[in-house]
């Protein structure tokens, strides 16, 4: 994927990219050693959390004192880094010049709220005086955005605290609407060429045929929704992604079971109600359940390896269908 012009986005809208914005591909990327497999393993952004949600918790203070004053202060440029990108889903759009910020930590997200403008717009895909739009820095589909509320009273809350206020849910369940719309044009555009469902619609475009156009296949039924029951990181962050799963930062069956399992809450089941045992995600046992295919339905016991390789398999028959 191509960096785009570097512009001012600050009134954007949500639309379509034709740059291959929101997607990521490893075809020409450096093959990532064992130490930097490693880093990404330490980095505690990647990790999903079974810690119980309070409702007075906020930001956890970093080990040195002021580091997130400093973090908020320093300038976004020296502290990029490219992400290599490697493995199953390598064909997926072309390479990204994305930079992120290098080791953000749990505070990561709090740059992208506070100086949105300042980073590349394949990094931050689009910002409002309400909301956030950015790529995952470890996707783990092959489309992976985060939508950050912007609100400075909630966006340290956990999510189901969080929206509970009725505000802010109805807000975020209109703009992520308009996000799922946008990956959904975004699958099209990586995968409309091969999908048998896009038949109809290419040849009407092929063929210039004026008036509106056949519709297609409907991509953003094929998008999630939705918040973990113990969030990565602590500012408020809604996961927008594909359905596949086929990423190169898709290295461990937790990484799976917080997208597959009812460790994700889709943000249409918000709020939750007191009784759902969601609110216990120690307890709920999401991240341990048998790894099973999202798309056919089969188990693979704890088998991560053989799964993945399944999941590269039916990523092409689904990316046609």
């Amino acid at each position: 994927m191509c960096a785009q012009t570097k512009r001012d986005i600050n009134d954007a809208q949500p639309r379509p990219s034709n740059t291959g914005l929101l997607s990521f591909n490893a075809n020409d990327a450096v093959e990532a050693s064992d130490a930097d497999e490693t880093e990404a393993e330490e980095q505690p952004d990647n990790e999903p959390s079974t810690q119980l949600p309070n409702p007075d918790s906020q930001i956890v203070p970093t080990k040195t004192p002021n580091a997130f004053e400093k973090l908020m202060s320093s300038t976004p440029d020296r502290m990029f880094k490219r992400v290599k990108l490697t493995g199953p889903g390598s064909s997926i759009g072309k390479q990204s010049s994305s930079q992120h910020l290098s080791k953000p930590g749990r505070n990561g997200l709090g740059l992208y709220l506070q100086k949105p403008a300042s980073f590349p717009s394949d990094v931050v895909v689009y910002h409002n005086p309400s909301f956030v739009v950015v790529r995952d820095m470890y996707p783990k589909a092959s489309v992976h955005l985060l939508l950050l509320p912007r609100t400075t009273e909630r966006n340290t809350l956990h999510p189901f605290f969080a929206f509970q206020d009725e505000a802010l849910l109805a807000a975020t369940k209109v703009e992520a609407q308009k996000v799922r719309i946008l990956v959904g044009e975004e699958l099209r555009r990586l995968f409309g060429k091969v999908s048998v469902a896009e038949r109809v619609r290419r040849e009407a475009i092929a063929s210039g045929v004026e008036g509106e156009m056949p519709p297609g296949r409907d991509w953003a039924s094929d998008v999630m929704v939705g918040v973990h029951a113990g969030p990565s990181m602590n500012h408020l962050h809604v996961h927008i992604l594909s359905r596949d799963m086929v990423s190169p930062c898709l290295r461990h069956r937790k990484h799976y079971n917080s997208f597959k399992t009812n460790f994700f809450v889709r943000l249409e089941e918000l709020p939750l109600d007191e009784s759902d045992p969601r609110w216990r995600p120690d307890r709920g046992g999401g991240l341990r359940e048998e790894l099973r295919c999202w798309r056919c339905g089969k188990g693979f016991e704890n088998k991560f390896e053989r799964l993945k390789k399944h999941l590269a398999e039916e990523f092409e028959e689904w990316k046609t269908q």
